[in-house]
């Protein structure tokens, strides 16, 4: 596990190299290293470079970056605020450095982002088969909403291989000390 960990934000000339990380993170036989794969749930891709540049593009919004040793890239993690509510989604976390708390680094920093633009709670959605991922998320303080989403069709998100349903968690933000 690298010492230390280095966040960063995501500009435009990132966004390959950030397609390639995202999809190796999430699907194909990469993906199935980690605990977080989605490769028994797709087809397809996570996200294309299109799609990136689209959420770069939304008003207060971020992608966030960590790094390790050598600037390499082992997590990023998708922010925006929307009002008073701080909206996650795409926590991406290299197979091979999870468990070793990348992903509780970037969900920090999110948190912080959020507080500094003003939000006070901290919403996701998390695919309801995925009891591993909620117990993670709830482990940090995010709880059920008791609301439902439905899982977007668009297929240049990927194609399903069962119906899916989004369950909606939130937390209530405080400054990160």
């Amino acid at each position: 596990m690298p010492a230390t960990f280095r966040l960063s934000t995501a500009t435009p000339t990132d966004i390959p190299r950030l397609a390639q990380f995202v999809n190796r993170a999430y699907r194909g036989d990469s993906s199935r290293q980690g605990w977080t794969t989605e490769a028994h749930l797709f087809d397809g891709q996570r996200i294309d470079e299109a799609g990136l540049a689209d959420l770069l593009a939304l008003p207060n919004a971020a992608i966030l970056l960590c790094s390790g040793e050598e600037n390499h890239l082992l997590g990023s993690f998708h922010v925006q605020a929307q009002g008073t509510v701080l909206y996650l989604s795409m926590l991406a976390v290299a197979p091979a450095a999870q468990n070793q708390g990348v992903g509780k680094f970037l969900l920090r920093a999110a948190e912080d982002y959020g507080w500094q633009h003003g939000c006070t709670v901290s919403r996701m959605t998390v695919i309801s088969v995925r009891p591993e991922l909620i117990a993670y998320y709830e482990r940090q303080g995010y709880q059920r909403s008791g609301k439902t989403e439905p899982f977007p069709t668009d297929p240049r998100y990927g194609i399903p291989k069962q119906p899916l349903t989004l369950l909606v968690l939130e937390k209530p933000l405080k400054e990160v000390s």
